[in-house]
């Protein structure tokens, strides 16, 4: 039996009481720390959030009207709308109204990150486009066992997020180390466009009504298959440029046939060149090329636009030392079955597991 197990025997053997989040929680309208402008920037220090998937949208310089969380005074922002929420324990601005920030009342006598994790069990998917806090969420009632316990399950289900933080990061530092092993301006190495060492060929027109049984996936604007045709226009090694639409820009990698549409690809002609390196070296640049898209309405890049994109030259047997290390580190890091995405998975299910175990108590009933 844990210990946390042993606790919750000696202190509440009959069970806990339940109480509604407003008895617990206050929350507070962003108003005054809204950011006035999205000319974000990467060299600013200001977090500019949202309570969505997204979390950060950029940062800012912006030095008013901040709200000044800290480990010391958390906060949970909640958006009003979709019920999504975050814990934010560092300085940050707003970019939507459409939020409430939730802090603990004064008097309630809980931990604070033990109700965050309790709101984690709450399954709720709202159904209509109106506030949800006040009118629904507020009026979930969650178990409340005595701090000691608080206490205790915050500090096991801490132990989960944190290694699964350590296991994104390794994400992170993957991206520095590709990064620095495609870094080559400041070393003596030849430079050629890709208009000089590559054919760029527009993708063909086709309508998915001729595409529904066919064994050849349909590559354009998105990061898999469309649908399939019944014969291929490319095949070998393939490195594809989404032309328009939302992914507009994506690089992605192909070694099969494939009906290449609504995109571009790029085939170098070198002997001396590999395809995969290109990719890698073009994937490394994929927030830029994405910042090329035009267009006010469906925004698009162009293939024209990568006739002039400089390319380093390497000898073939350094372009295959790269390649073969950015292979195992790519598989390493989003190959589903194995590496990081699996052992991410497998974390979070169990995380998922004990924290529904540990937030499970029998209601303590009056009489």
């Amino acid at each position: 039996m844990s210990r946390i197990e042993q606790l919750i025997m000696q202190l509440c053997p009959n069970g806990v009481e339940y109480k509604e989040l407003n008895e617990v929680l206050v929350y507070e309208q962003p108003t005054k720390y809204l950011v006035s402008t999205t000319n974000y920037n990467d060299s600013h220090q200001l977090p500019v959030l949202t309570a969505g998937q997204t979390f950060i949208l950029g940062y800012t310089d912006e030095s008013n009207g901040i709200y000044e969380a800290s480990r010391e005074s958390p906060v949970i922002i909640f958006d009003d709308f979709t019920t999504s929420f975050h814990w934010v324990d560092f300085e940050f601005k707003i970019k939507s109204s459409a939020m409430k920030l939730i802090t603990p009342k004064m008097e309630a006598e809980i931990n604070f990150r033990f109700i965050y994790y309790a709101m984690k069990c709450i399954i709720y998917n709202p159904q209509d486009h109106a506030r949800q806090w006040i009118s629904t969420y507020s009026r979930f009632k969650i178990p409340l066992p005595p701090l000691a316990i608080q206490d205790e399950i915050v500090k096991s289900l801490d132990l989960f997020t944190k290694l699964e933080a350590e296991l994104e990061a390794r994400k992170t530092q993957y991206v520095h180390y590709r990064d620095a092993l495609l870094s080559f301006e400041d070393k003596d190495v030849e430079w050629k466009t890709l208009g000089d060492i590559s054919k760029i060929l527009r993708g063909t027109s086709i309508t998915k009504k001729e595409t529904i049984h066919g064994k050849y996936p349909v590559v354009a604007n998105a990061p898999g298959p469309i649908y399939y045709h019944n014969e291929s226009n490319r095949s070998g090694e393939i490195i594809v440029i989404a032309r328009s639409g939302a992914y507009c820009g994506l690089v992605s990698y192909w070694n099969q046939p494939l009906f290449l549409t609504d995109a571009f690809s790029i085939h170098p002609t070198d002997s001396l060149l590999k395809s995969k390196f290109v990719y890698y070296f073009l994937k490394k640049d994929q927030n830029s090329i994405h910042s090329m898209k035009k267009g006010s309405g469906v925004p698009h890049v162009r293939a024209s636009e990568f006739e002039s994109y400089l390319i380093p030259i390497l000898p073939l047997s350094e372009q295959e030392r790269i390649v073969n290390i950015l292979d195992k580190f790519d598989a390493l890091v989003n190959d589903i079955s194995i590496g990081l995405p699996a052992e991410i998975a497998a974390r979070k299910k169990q995380y998922e597991y004990y924290r529904k175990r540990l937030l499970t108590f029998k209601e303590v009933t009056n009489g």
